[in-house]
Formats: C-alpha cells, sequence, structure tokens
C-alpha cells in the first residue's frame, strides 16, 4: 500500500512538538506491515539545508499566487516530498511564528498551498505515482481532504488525525476567495465553521474518516469541556473516529544505547543511572543529595498544568524534593519558575528553551518527571519517561490516563505499576500526588519495581502501527 502522509514538521528536520516525532517515526514502524509512505513537508530553511539531493517532480507557476516545486528526496530512511515554496517558508522565524512570536499573517495561505498540493499529489500529479491513501495532520493540513472532495475526480480516501483540538487553524470568510474551492465548499458540511472558515473542521468533515492520538482523547473530544467547539461536527463522525495511542522512536529512546546521557543502562544495572542524576544536578546547579529529582519537559503553558506545578514548589522542596524545569511558554509562567528558582537556590532551576540532548539527560537522571495536564491528547513525555525509569507522575486525562498504570495498592500488589496518576487537576490533586510520590520513593523496593516495569512496557509504535495499518486497508477496501 501506498500512502502519502501530510504535515507541517517532521523530526528530525523540524520540530516544535509531539507532532514532528509522530510524523517521523510513524512511516518507518508502518514500513513492517507492507505500508510505503512518502510525506510531504513545507520547505523550511532548517529542511532545505539538512536535504541533500534532492530532485524536482512537479512544478506550480501558480499555486495560490505563488511559484513553487515539488522536491523528492530521501533522509535518515524516510522518502520525502518538499514543498519548496521560497516566498511562504524561506523565513527567519518558525514554522508558524515570526522572529517576534508571533502568528505569521499568512498561515492560512501556507498551510493552503500545502493542502493544495498535497491533494495534487494525491490526485495523481507525480507521475508514475499515486497513493492508495492520504494521511493528513491537524489543521495545516485539514484543507487537503475537502480538495478532494470538491475536485470533481475519483480521489483516494483520507484519513484526519486530530493531535490536539486547541489548534483549529480558524480565519475569517474574507479568505474564502482565495482559496480556489467552489462556491458550494463554503457551507455547513464543507469548510465553514461558525461563520468562518475552519481548516481543521474541513478535515474533520470532508476525511473518510478521523482519528486522534489516543482512545480517552477521542472520548474527551465528544464532550463540550474537551472539544473546544468542535464536539457537535466530531459527534457527526463518532462512528468513524479512532482513538489510537502513540509510540515513540525505541531506538532512538534507548537507555542502553542513548549516546546522549552520561551513562548507559538497562533493567539489568540501574544502579548506573545515578550518574545521569549527578549529571543532571549539575547542569542545573542543583544541590547533590539523595532526594528524590523530579523533572520537567514541557511548554509551559496552562494546559500543561505548569501554573498548578509553580503553585506547589513551595510544597514540594520541604519534603527534600529538587525541580529541574526544561522549556518555554507564557511569559508569566517561565517567570513564576524563575521566581521559584530564586526563592529555592540550589533546590529547583530552569532552563528556557528547547534541547533535545538535555530532555534525554533528563530523562535519565531524574527520578519522576511531572506532567499535570489539564488535557493531554496522548503525550510523548510519559512514553520516554517509561522507557528510561522516570516515573511519570501525571493528570488522569487523554493519554495520560491511557498510558499510566496508577500505584494504587492493588497495582503495587500486582506489581504493574507504572506511574502515579491524579485527579482532579487541581493544586489539591497534585499535592496529594506529590505527597504519594515521596512516600513510594523512600520505599525503594516499590519504587524499583516500578521502574522496572515501566521499563519494560511496550512504548514502540508496534501496536499502535499494526491499527492504522488495519484502518489503512479498511478505508481502502470500502465500497470496492
Amino acid at each position: 500500500m501506498n500512502v502519502l502522509s501530510v504535515a507541517s514538521e517532521i523530526y528530525p528536520l523540524i520540530k516544535t512538538g509531539g507532532l514532528a516525532d509522530v510524523v517521523g517515526a510513524l512511516p518507518l514502524a508502518l514500513d513492517e506491515h507492507g505500508v510505503r509512505t512518502r510525506t510531504l513537508i513545507p520547505g523550511y530553511p532548517a529542511v532545505m539545508r539538512a536535504v541533500r539531493d534532492a530532485s524536482p517532480c512537479l512544478h506550480y507557476d501558480d499555486l495560490l499566487d505563488h511559484a513553487a516545486t515539488i522536491l523528492e528526496a530521501r533522509h535518515e530512511g524516510l522518502d520525502l516530498l518538499i514543498l519548496d515554496a521560497p516566498s511562504l517558508f524561506d523565513r527567519a522565524g518558525g514554522p508558524y511564528l515570526d522572529t517576534d512570536g508571533q502568528d505569521y499573517g499568512d498561515n492560512w495561505r501556507r498551510f493552503a498551498a500545502l493542502s493544495r498540493a498535497g491533494a495534487d499529489i494525491a490526485l495523481g500529479r507525480i507521475e508514475a505515482w499515486r497513493p492508495d491513501l492520504v494521511h493528513v495532520h491537524d489543521w495545516q493540513t485539514g484543507l487537503l481532504p475537502a480538495y478532494l472532495r470538491y475536485s470533481g475526480k475519483p480521489a483516494p480516501p483520507s484519513l484526519m488525525t486530530i493531535h490536539n483540538i486547541a489548534f483549529q487553524g480558524r480565519y475569517g470568510v474574507d479568505i474564502f476567495p482565495h482559496l480556489g474551492l467552489p462556491p458550494d465548499a463554503y457551507s455547513i458540511e464543507g469548510i465553514e465553521y461558525w461563520g468562518g472558515i475552519g481548516y481543521l473542521k474541513a478535515g474533520v468533515q470532508a476525511a473518510a474518516a478521523v482519528s486522534t492520538v489516543s482512545p480517552t482523547y477521542a472520548e474527551e473530544i465528544l464532550t463540550g469541556e474537551f472539544g473546544l467547539g468542535m464536539e457537535g461536527v466530531l459527534a457527526s463522525r463518532a462512528g468513524n473516529l479512532h482513538g489510537i495511542v502513540n509510540g515513540i522512536d525505541a531506538d532512538v529512546w534507548n537507555p542502553e544505547r542513548d549516546p546522549l546521557i552520561k551513562a548507559n543502562y538497562s533493567t539489568a544495572n540501574l544502579k548506573n543511572r545515578g550518574k545521569n542524576k549527578r549529571a543532571v544536578a549539575e547542569r542545573f546547579g542543583l544541590e547533590q543529595e539523595d532526594g528524590p529529582l523530579f523533572c520537567v519537559v514541557s511548554r509551559l503553558t496552562g494546559q500543561k498544568g505548569m501554573d498548578l506545578l509553580a503553585e506547589c514548589v513551595g510544597d514540594l522542596v520541604p519534603q527534600g524534593g529538587r525541580l529541574a524545569v526544561l522549556g518555554s511558554g507564557e511569559a508569566w509562567l517561565e517567570d513564576a519558575f524563575r521566581h521559584a528558582a530564586a526563592q529555592h537556590p540550589g533546590r529547583v532551576a530552569i532552563i528556557t528553551g528547547y534541547d533535545e540532548p538535555l530532555s534525554h539527560l533528563m530523562q535519565a537522571g531524574s527520578d519522576a518527571i511531572l506532567i499535570p495536564s489539564r488535557f493531554e491528547p496522548c503525550g510523548l513525555t510519559q512514553l520516554y519517561g517509561l522507557r528510561y525509569g522516570c516515573i511519570p507522575v501525571v493528570a488522569r486525562t487523554g493519554g495520560l490516563n491511557d498510558t499510566i498504570i496508577d500505584a494504587n495498592p492493588a497495582a503495587l500488589a500486582a506489581k504493574v505499576a507504572t506511574g502515579i496518576s491524579f485527579a482532579p487537576t487541581t493544586n489539591d490533586g497534585l499535592r496529594r500526588a506529590l505527597r504519594r510520590t515521596f512516600r513510594l520513593y523512600a520505599d525503594q523496593k516499590a519504587w524499583l519495581a516500578m521502574q522496572k516495569q515501566g521499563m519494560k512496557s511496550d512504548v514502540s509504535w508496534n501496536k499502535s502501527a499494526g491499527v492504522y495499518a488495519a484502518l489503512y486497508t479498511r478505508l481502502t477496501t470500502k465500497g470496492r
């Protein structure tokens, strides 16, 4: 089976979050199921610098008023199609934000162009290659299924995956004449959304099926609390809504061979983790001691519950805990953790920004990773934590609920616990979870058993890739 995957980022070329990890790892896992994937991505500067020997396969004089070329390339085992459109993507800022941290004013056009190009490829514009199915990811590619629906041509089925429904790609109706869609596309059954244009809504409405990245999140987004205005549209697609939990690249995230950590280890020699713990403390300027070292590797936002954690630092430190924070986000939250670090020198520290090597070291050396998210479609950091024996302390929501077995008395007795989960997602809920974590840490026999159980968890893409492959097969054979 040939599949065209279309996304706005892909690891290891361009990454702002978990979306890139999924888009980069899933094709490799699907290969073992007989699925051959080519991934269309924008030609950002980082992509163009990294990819060698790319060759043109399709040229546009006018792709939504911009010249563009589709390039074929192969990079680190991935078959790529790159939308080389310098006037749209060759910019000094990030994929979505300018150098001042503001959304590009023409994001609607940039990602409509990506969707338009993807639809053309799906319809056979590249000679001698036509996909059997198109898999699109998040709002940036949401118009692609709509372009296929309104093309008037036989088109392959499409699967729309929602990685985070909080980002929907909503724009004013004034952009509609520039999208190259027929007038009837602007309707409730089409791309109209609350009086404007909805890119994610368009994909949900037009795709043959919709998936999201955990079974619990698939249920949550059908409610007003988590659907964020789209629950009605999703309810109409409930029969074709699938929750498939993400995996991780078990070769990249492997404590036995990870070159980015201080000392490699496995369940057989967990004492080696101590070298990584000392390295984390040294990097963050924290005191070297035997108490639990907590870490955060996250966007610092309200969604991630970082305000709750900032308010609970005063409870964590007196119990003998230390906290290392890596991330960036809302300025007031960055300031809140800087203030906590100033109040508790040697006990709390923050490094702002994104640092992939450091995130590996933190998973390898911290005792527990804190993920108090108010909602979490899937989450990947808790999976990294499991893999590295870094106990996840998580809110009981979305994929966190689906991937962590809480250390309740029954789970501990059965030796199946892999972390600590809590609800509700409040200050008091987090404080209780922290107290439980300290008690478990004090019982090193129970803590070690939990670490080893987590490290034995299959967090790879093996199982989930099989679920995707089976869904692809159903979609491509339906109606034959």
